[in-house]
């Protein structure tokens, strides 16, 4: 059906539909007033009086509202007793119900109150509940610590925890008393029982930086930065060492990394360890 027959046949069904509505409302006016009565009411009305007698006087209206007049003028009337106006009684307001101001005050403390609870319960679960235990972003478990250090061994210097994101290497114990100075006190903790934890993000632009088990450093393909196997900055354009989590060891020896704390890296040109380069780099070369 083209678009022409579409509104060919609107138009006509536009126009039925005002006929119909003209003609309705044209019936609706012709009405002789409100209350009027038919010429067909009328006559019946008129014969049923006559067949019960009750048209045989052919007094017209006027006379008949003359007669009733004379007949209330001539009836003596009560006068009306002098009563005292009754005592006001204020209303019971559990009669008469809620007012519709009443209604709107009590919806609007509802929902304050409401607004307020909802907002009390979700600081609490927000700020008050536990900070939860497992998980990127809170104490994680990664193995034992004997488990751990032969990992590190069987990777060729390095094990990956993808729980944590993080790089755990191996710290030489005789290199602790330099490193006394230059790293906080939550990441020596580690370094005393032989491990450190890398944050596997790249200090520069946040890749993710790989391993290099040729050279036995951290070396990023994305801009070339490059870093010892414990994080120390060695070369590239990172303004600073791997970031670190601290390291925490239960009685039972397992080994927890604190992903909830990041520690900075350290600065530029500080190699506590003195590890070069092993062999060759994966990415580029060092500028160091």
């Amino acid at each position: 059906m083209s678009a022409t027959s579409i509104i060919l046949i609107a138009v006509i069904a536009l126009v039925v539909l005002a006929g119909a509505s003209f003609a309705t409302l044209a019936r609706r006016s012709d009405v002789r007033g409100a209350g009027a009565l038919s010429d067909e009411t009328v006559s019946r009305d008129r014969a049923a009086r006559k067949a019960a007698g009750a048209e045989s006087s052919s007094a017209s209206g006027a006379a008949v509202e003359a007669e009733a007049a004379a007949v209330r003028a001539g009836t003596d009337l009560m006068p009306a007793k002098d009563l005292a106006p009754e005592p006001f009684v204020p209303a019971d307001p559990d009669a008469i119900g809620v007012s519709r101001r009443q209604f709107f005050n009590r919806a609007t403390i509802s929902l304050m109150s409401a607004g307020l609870g909802a907002f009390a319960a979700a600081s609490f679960v927000g700020f008050l509940w536990p900070t939860k235990t497992g998980g990127f972003g809170g104490k994680v478990p990664i193995g034992r610590y004997d488990d751990i250090i032969a990992g590190i061994r069987q990777s060729q210097g390095f094990f990956y925890a993808p729980e944590a994101r993080a790089w755990i290497t191996e710290y030489p114990v005789d290199a602790v008393a330099k490193a006394e100075g230059v790293y906080k006190e939550s990441v020596l903790a580690g370094m005393r029982r032989g491990l450190i934890a890398s944050y596997q993000k790249c200090p520069h632009l946040g890749c993710r930086v790989p391993q290099c088990t040729s050279s036995q450093w951290f070396e990023c393909g994305c801009h070339g930065s490059q870093y010892n196997r414990v994080g120390e900055k060695k070369g590239g354009p990172a303004p600073r060492g791997m970031d670190h989590f601290p390291l925490e060891f239960s009685a039972a020896g397992d080994v927890i990394v604190d992903t909830g704390t990041i520690v900075q890296g350290v600065p530029i040109g500080i190699n506590t360890t003195g590890q070069e380069a092993e062999g060759p780099h994966c990415v580029g070369a060092s500028d160091h």
